[in-house]
């Protein structure tokens, strides 16, 4: 038999069938694999949002116990209070994830807050009484432990938008955004603030 034979015998509507349905569960792996990384990332957000509240809840507390020894540090406690309130009472869009203007004002405002608690901390350098209250310990040690739990928190929503991200460019995933999930978008990560990118000044004068 030829090929030419071969070819023009007609196709029975089964055999396609039976063809689509093994195309799709040969590929059936990846087909999920857009809204399976999606909920992962949009997860490990969630938990970065309860960590900058956790640090959030903390600092009222903080500042109460700073300002008992340092009422005079006017200026530092201010700054803390209005970057608090700024990061807490932005409301967060609903498509904050795939905003990038909306992730980026999100990510000022709560790098704000820490470069205001940095300075908070550094305070207490010059008010030893302040440095061995119980009180003040027991906080400065809860909001280093928060500190850490939210740098955790960023890396694996960060590796999360990755799996992502890269789904959603890379083949057979396109193919799927494309036929199934066309509303699907890149999701925004995090990036190092220009603060944090300058190399320390050491003056040995």
């Amino acid at each position: 038999m030829t090929a030419v034979e071969i070819f023009s015998k007609p196709v029975r509507p089964g055999a396609i069938v039976a063809l689509l349905l093994a195309v799709l569960t040969l590929s059936g792996c990846g087909i999920n694999a857009i809204p399976t990384y999606e909920e992962q990332a949009k997860a490990a957000w969630s938990q970065v949002l309860n960590q900058y509240q956790r640090r959030a809840d903390l600092i009222p507390n903080l500042i109460e116990t700073v300002k008992g020894y340092a009422a005079q540090e006017k200026d530092v406690l201010t700054s803390v209070v209005d970057a608090r309130a700024k990061a807490t009472s932005v409301q967060i869009p609903s498509d904050v994830l795939t905003n990038p203007q909306a992730f980026e004002t999100f990510q000022q405002n709560q790098s704000a807050l820490t470069s205001a608690l940095t300075r908070l901390l550094a305070v207490s350098e010059a008010y030893p009484d302040l440095k061995s209250n119980q009180n003040f310990l027991a906080l400065q040690s809860q909001l280093e432990g928060t500190e850490n739990r939210i740098a955790v928190a960023r890396r694996d929503y960060i590796e999360a938008v990755r799996k992502y991200n890269t789904e959603l460019k890379t083949i057979p995933g396109r193919w799927w955004a494309s036929w199934f999930y066309p509303e699907a978008k890149p999701m925004q990560t995090f990036t190092i603030d220009a603060q944090s990118r300058e190399v320390p000044k050491v003056n040995f004068d």
